[in-house]
């Protein structure tokens, strides 16, 4: 393999997408990954369960970005509107991710596997967001139902935002779709 690289997880990940993007989902092995990111089929394993799962990040580090943002509100904010927050947080994260995103959600729409591990991984973000909102003291049912807009909200702009020729701000159109929710309740 060589002299070690850095970031290993990164080098597999883009590797992994290029890969899919190339060859399809199905025609790409671990090993093809591995190699690609010039590492051991060993060090794939260290770092992700299967091929599936190099598509979709560190859940730890993604439900962060949204329950950090959470949790820093200020204590006078409503749910969604800490909510909000959390949305503008996560835009942030995104900034130039615009071109992998955009070919990873095309991965994934080819690929019902993958779409249920989206899924999987939506319904844990609610479920981050909502334990977040519980911690600020929001009741339980609100914090369910402020997370399930929540996630809603990003899914719909994530959506939108992956499916446009070029990157804009992600928080903002999250943000915005999180108000085009409230303007339906009234």
């Amino acid at each position: 393999m060589g002299r070690w690289k850095p970031d290993a997880r990164g080098r597999l990940a883009q590797a992994a997408l290029e890969l899919f993007v190339e060859r399809g989902y199905e025609s790409t092995t671990v090993a093809d990954i591995a190699a690609r990111a010039g590492v051991t089929e060993r060090t794939f394993f260290r770092h992700f369960a299967d091929k599936r799962e190099v598509l979709f990040g560190d859940p730890v580090e993604y439900n962060g970005v949204f329950t950090d943002a959470v949790a820093a509100a200020p204590a006078d904010a409503s749910p969604l509107d800490a909510a909000a927050l959390a949305l503008r947080a996560a835009g942030k994260w995104f900034e130039g991710r615009h071109p992998y995103a955009r070919r990873r959600a095309a991965v994934i729409a080819a690929h019902p596997a993958l779409q249920e591990r989206e899924q999987v991984k939506r319904l844990h973000l609610t479920e981050a967001i909502a334990a977040a909102l519980v911690a600020r003291g929001t009741g339980e049912a609100a914090a369910a139902l402020t997370a399930e807009l929540t996630s809603v909200a990003f899914h719909q702009a994530f959506t939108r935002w992956v499916t446009a020729d070029e990157e804009s701000d992600l928080g903002d159109l999250a943000v915005g779709v999180l108000d085009e929710l409230r303007a339906l309740a009234c």
